[in-house]
């Protein structure tokens, strides 16, 4: 269910929670977020993953947002379509060991296809990101994709975790049923809209279409409104300037048992800034 204030449900105490950021877009999406982990650690959050691909100003990740984020306590970063948007990412992408590109990407792209990061109680979390085919920039099959990686990933890391970044739920949910009880979760990203649909799929997957967006709700998907109105009705180009009005953090928690790697529980989170 939709949490619309600081209050998490309670935890067992032998699950992992692991809280999945959606799409942070611009300043008002990174100062949010950043502003938000303590609050989150504070709610027996034992691992975040945020999707940061739009925090530059609508596209792409900057050397120093990065620095940002994991100085904040964020764990592990995934990115998208936009993701090198900003050149001076592909350094961190090959010599970070928590942030990773979209696997489906071609092998000589820079980036890691799976990243393994750690709670604090020493627990391993592999975390991959996909791309999805459809109404998207064109990449390798993400089901032929994952498999691969999954094979390359240690048997001891039980808890995996997709980010399939993409724009069709039918993509999306395709990939959830395929991957039911193989890993603990399969959330999308992308289209910046938070989905209804979060579930345990029958086999132990955690499944929701999209996770929304860490932004400014003010806006058509995270950008000013009346530039993006006048290029639709006109055709004459603007530039799409990061909104900054009614901003929000969206993500989905998850609780997985450790021991499997199955989920035990999932539930949407929306949270206003201060003074929104």
């Amino acid at each position: 269910m939709m949490n619309l204030d600081p209050n998490l449900p309670a935890k067992s105490s032998d699950s992992v929670r692991i809280v999945h950021v959606g799409d942070v877009v611009g300043k008002p999406g990174m100062a949010i977020v950043c502003s938000m982990i303590e609050l989150l650690r504070k709610q027996s959050c034992d691992l975040i993953i945020v999707n940061a691909e739009n925090a530059a100003e609508g596209a792409g990740l900057t050397a120093k947002q990065y620095e940002q984020l994991v100085s904040a306590g964020v764990d592990a970063i995934t990115l998208g379509d936009h993701i090198y948007k900003k050149r001076e990412i592909q350094e961190i992408l090959s010599t970070r060991k928590n942030i990773v590109k979209p696997a489906n990407f071609p092998s000589k792209a820079p980036g890691k296809t799976y990243c393994v990061v750690e709670t604090q109680a020493g627990i391993p979390v592999a975390v991959i990101s996909l791309l999805g085919r459809v109404f998207m920039r064109p990449v390798n099959c993400p089901f032929e994709a994952v498999e691969q990686v999954l094979e390359k990933i240690p048997t001891e890391v039980r808890i995996r975790c997709i980010d399939l970044h993409a724009e069709a739920t039918s993509d999306k949910q395709a990939m959830g049923y395929f991957l039911d009880g193989r890993v603990s979760s399969v959330l999308g990203t992308h289209t910046h809209v938070t989905t209804a649909d979060e579930q345990i799929l029958p086999n132990g997957t955690a499944f929701q279409c999209d996770i929304g967006m860490t932004g400014a709700y003010r806006s058509i998907l995270g950008r000013e409104i009346q530039p993006v109105l006048k290029t639709t009705l006109t055709f004459d180009p603007n530039t799409f300037h990061v909104a900054t009005e009614d901003v929000r953090l969206a993500a989905t928690w998850v609780d997985v048992d450790p021991l499997t790697g199955l989920a035990k529980a999932i539930g949407r989170l929306q949270w206003k800034s201060a003074g929104d």
